[in-house]
């Protein structure tokens, strides 16, 4: 890296400086997130119902996101990225605080949605932030880094989570995260800038009318684009496995099968998450010089067979080795799919395109919980991960095939030179 009369050494340690800055706050939400992660489920069963509707309690949450993703990105092109990072984790406090006094299911499952809605505006807003501050040539690395934020605040919180619980009761956690979040907030008041351009913002209101009309016309058609919905499948079937399958299968099925409590399913939680620690950067790499569907490929695999290895296990080591091989395909599926979003995504659409994008996620943060909690209601934990596990992989298989002559799912250096 050399100094330019340009000031491009300049304005690229300033980039890296905001980076820095936004994987801090984005630590500091994830591991609000994590606290909960392994107590959620035990929290709703003490309510005696069922676990269809401990399913709920994660599905609500992210039916908020999936309701406020697009204005959140609406928002982020028209107001700025810094009303998403600040509101947003203050809204999650509030939701979190809620959680931990409920009396019921139903309170509890609404409060859930509380902060499922500050979770997408946060999310929505960090993801168009760090576009925004990447060149072209640094966005895996740069989603890579947040990601790798993002791991850490995942794989400590789980099993601090437990320890609280344990100590204090299972609405402690909750009371903690909404503590975090209020830091959060301040964090992001204190050290993340605003990025939102406004040198092309329209003159008059005739302008404005029809730079609203075309950002809907691209909108629809990048939705509607075979990229994008490829893209949107194998998103869809990794939040699945992650908040379906990990987030309520795996604590019940540890909870049935083994006899453990929250601080030992805590512990492998946070265990397994503290590998995607040493596995994103790599994963960065290989998706620029290799191809992104190649590793897309790899993540869906390995997360399904994980999923499969603790359905068809009833022994500790089983269950271990299972969210190992699962932690490997989900640890290494963010770089490449948000690196492929930001490239196929016009640049006078940012908001919506990452608001889309996250939907897609969404959807199957919203339906996996529920349904996979239906499945094995009706037949069996064990059943409904080997569902969840060979629905991601089949997922991996198609994006590998169908995006094979795309030049955004290609080594990094095709689409330079």
């Amino acid at each position: 890296m050399t100094i330019t009369s340009d000031g491009s050494f300049v304005q690229r340690l300033r980039s890296n400086e905001r980076l820095l800055a936004l994987c801090g706050a984005t630590f500091l939400v994830m591991a609000g997130q994590g606290v909960v992660s392994p107590v959620t489920p035990l929290f709703a069963k003490d309510f005696g119902v069922s676990t269809t509707m401990v399913g709920l309690t994660l599905t609500v949450f992210a039916a908020a996101r999936l309701v406020l993703n697009v204005p959140a990105g609406i928002i982020a092109d028209r107001y700025g990225r810094r009303f998403l990072l600040v509101g947003g984790p203050i809204i999650t406090s509030i939701g979190m605080f809620g959680s931990g006094a409920a009396g019921d299911i139903w309170t509890l499952l609404a409060w859930r949605f509380v902060a499922g809605a500050g979770s997408a505006f946060y999310m929505s807003g960090a993801l168009v932030y760090l576009i925004d501050i990447a060149a072209p040539d640094q966005m895996s690395r740069f989603v890579a880094t947040n990601q790798w934020a993002l791991s850490l605040g995942v794989a400590l919180g789980p099993g601090l989570g437990g320890l609280i619980a344990d100590r204090y009761g299972l609405a402690a956690p909750f009371q903690v995260v909404g503590v975090l979040a209020i830091v959060a907030a301040i964090y992001a008041v204190r050290r993340l800038p605003e990025t939102r351009s406004t040198e092309t913002e329209p003159s008059t209101v005739a302008e404005a009318v029809e730079a609203r009309a075309d950002r809907r016309r691209a909108a629809r058609a990048l939705v509607w684009s075979g990229p994008f919905l490829a893209l949107a499948g194998t998103t869809m079937t990794i939040f699945m496995i992650r908040a379906g399958a990990r987030a309520v299968l795996m604590p019940l099925r540890a909870d049935e099968a083994l006899g453990w409590g929250p601080a030992e399913i805590g512990l492998v939680f946070t265990l397994t998450g503290a590998m995607t620690l040493f596995t994103l950067m790599p994963a960065a790499r290989f998706a620029d010089r290799i191809g992104r569907r190649h590793l897309v490929l790899f993540s869906g695999c390995a997360a399904g067979l994980g999923t499969i290895i603790v359905a068809g296990s009833a022994t500790a080591v089983g269950f271990v080795v299972g969210n190992i091989v699962m932690a490997l395909g989900t640890g290494t599926a963010g770089p490449a799919p948000s690196a492929f979003a930001a490239e196929i995504t016009p640049a006078h659409i940012r908001g919506m395109g990452v608001a889309m994008y996250r939907s897609a996620g969404d959807v199957g943060f919203l339906l996996g919980p529920f349904l996979l909690g239906w499945l094995s209601d009706r037949t069996s934990i064990g059943t409904a991960l080997i569902v969840a596990g060979s629905l991601v992989a089949a997922a991996g298989v198609v994006f590998m095939i169908s995006q094979r002559h795309h030049p955004a799912a290609g080594p990094r250096v095709a689409l330079d030179g």
